[in-house]
């Protein structure tokens, strides 16, 4: 029984270890805290450069779009330059224009990204700016995603906080990490408020 339990205290250890340095072995995108309250936060962000591409099917078929993004920071550009995986990896749109992107490595910054050579991928700059944000766990789906932005919404009614943008969703962690232990998040860009 004590080396059963020993076992099971290990694996657990490992599991939730191994998804914190998996997610904490990537560089993230730079923002800041300007308030918090619980999982919620209002941040600033920079102006970030990512490469993003369409998911063909929308936001519930992105393994297409992953790939070609995939591809894209493993030497497939003009350049054949290997690019180091970021977190998160940010979905937005709806069905008809549903669009994935990783953000790139600061030191690419100032003209350093290769080309794509696929032309369904792009690379873009996202303008600076101010974000109220929800961090939630669990699988990617259409349920957990909807209960998020409503909680997002109420809370920024709450706070006195205008919504400036469709949301974008942000997802920090790979596919095989547990539910419970992913984190995600909501993004709504907003004004000042209070």
């Amino acid at each position: 029984m004590f080396v059963a339990l020993f076992i099971l205290a290990v694996a657990v250890a490992l599991v939730l270890g191994g998804c914190k340095a998996t997610r904490a072995g990537y560089e993230s995108a730079p923002y800041k805290v300007l308030r918090s309250n619980g999982k919620f936060e209002v941040r600033d962000y920079p102006a970030l450069t990512v490469v993003e591409t369409p998911m063909a099917g929308g936001v519930d078929a992105s393994s297409g779009g992953f790939n070609r993004l995939f591809r894209f920071i493993t030497g497939g550009n003009e350049a054949k330059q290997k690019i180091a995986m970021t977190t998160p990896v940010f979905m937005s749109g709806s069905n008809s224009n549903a669009t994935m992107a990783f953000v790139l490595p600061a030191k690419l910054k100032g003209g350093g990204t290769p080309k794509p050579t696929d032309g369904a991928v792009k690379v873009r700059e996202l303008e600076a700016g101010r974000f109220a944000v929800l961090r939630y766990s669990g699988g990617r789906n259409a349920k957990n995603e909807a209960e998020s932005l409503s909680r997002l919404k109420d809370w920024m009614v709450e706070e006195g906080l205008s919504v400036l943008s469709p949301p974008v969703y942000a997802y920090f962690d790979p596919p095989w990490t547990p539910g419970f232990l992913r984190r995600n998040e909501v993004m709504l860009r907003t004004g000042s408020g209070r």
